[in-house]
């Protein structure tokens, strides 16, 4: 019989909980519960500590071949408010943000499925970032990104993560998971690649000794059991290949999409999802609340129910969810970060791209 006492003691005793665990907790378990179950799961990986980082993001383009329903980013070719930058202005990018920070630990690379930019673009664009910053860490490209650059090329995915790994790839994020229901996952993004190609591309990344990240889009057509499916996913792919660092929940913002009439659930319904999170991935070490998408105080409210890192800096180089209703301008600086997150009492850590720790300010 499933019971609270029953997983505080898998908890307590590094023993996984099951799927229908999962699902009875979202169901049953009031709010305060699951935060401290959370935090006792969390507290095992990380103790009292939030990670964060000094990190920019690069969008190449927001020109894509997909049309996902929930997107409020993507813009068709010569389109108002579409843009594709050069290499030479995306290396000015760079430039700039080390100028700002000459500790900048990360650039970000993440932007749409261009119809005409393939693999040796892509390949060129890392390598000259590399070769002027070899002590920036290099996280980019989708899966879906992988997969439609290659084809451009026909060249087999595999050999291109290789051919970017060799010009500088370091690790990839995890977007493009959406949810990997089938049906819903049609409905929402009908042009991507399916869950099972998203989780095999990763797989291939990981076989390379590329770590990444894993999202889920939440909040639109998707229920709990649909969420915690997607999460027993990635817990069965992080047993066989050990290669996610952390997870992202990311929440459907209804600003300027096709799903606008949806609505947004409650931040109730966020604590919820990352809980459970927490809670069910036991072997994955880190969850983060990106708060360029939540804000920053939901981001540190989240902090008490399980979530240990809070992403980086930015510094104003996003517009994936600032154009989905977001903030504006997404933008801290270490100093504030590092005085949320003390003020929330937890113990600050600047770390790099793979969690290693910079530096603790405890």
């Amino acid at each position: 019989m499933v019971s609270i006492e029953n997983i505080k003691k898998k908890i307590d005793n590094k023993t996984r909980i099951t799927a229908g665990e999962a699902l009875w907790l979202a169901n049953f378990a009031d709010i305060t519960v699951l935060g401290e179950l959370a935090n006792r799961a969390n507290t095992l990986h990380n103790k009292n500590r939030v990670y964060f980082n000094r990190n920019i993001h690069i969008e190449p383009t927001n020109i894509c071949v997909n049309h996902c329903l929930f997107c409020s980013y993507r813009r068709r070719q010569g389109e108002a408010g579409s843009w594709f930058y050069s290499i030479p202005e995306m290396i000015e990018m760079a430039s700039k943000a080390v100028e700002r920070d000459s500790r900048l630990s990360e650039v970000h690379i993440v932007g749409g499925v261009h119809p005409e930019r393939g693999l040796s673009f892509y390949a060129e664009l890392l390598f000259k970032i590399h070769e002027k910053f070899p002590n920036v860490h290099l996280k980019a490209f989708t899966a879906e990104e992988i997969v439609q650059m290659c084809k451009l090329e026909s060249i087999s995915v595999e050999k291109g993560i290789a051919l970017l790994k060799q010009n500088g790839l370091m690790s990839m994020p995890g977007g493009g998971a959406e949810i990997f229901e089938p049906t819903i996952r049609r409905k929402i993004c009908p042009d991507k690649i399916s869950g099972d190609e998203w989780l095999n591309v990763h797989e291939l990344a990981h076989q390379q000794g590329l770590p990444t990240n894993a999202t889920m889009l939440y909040g639109h057509f998707d229920t709990m059991q649909h969420r915690i499916e997607h999460l027993d996913k990635l817990r069965q792919l992080q047993d066989k290949t050990q290669g996610f660092n952390a997870f992202i929940p990311l929440k459907f913002k209804a600003k300027n999409n096709k799903l606008e009439y949806l609505g947004e659930v409650s931040f109730v319904e966020d604590i919820k999802t990352y809980a459970i999170s927490r809670i069910f991935l036991d072997n994955i070490g880190h969850i983060k609340a990106y708060w360029p998408m939540l804000g920053i105080e939901k981001a540190l409210l989240l902090l008490h129910f399980g979530v240990d890192d809070i992403d980086g800096t930015i510094a104003d180089t996003t517009k994936i969810y600032s154009m989905a209703g977001s903030s504006d301008k997404p933008s801290l600086t270490p100093t504030e970060i590092i005085d949320l997150i003390k003020a929330n009492g937890k113990i600050p850590v600047e770390r790099d791209s793979l969690y290693n720790a910079i530096k603790i300010y405890d």
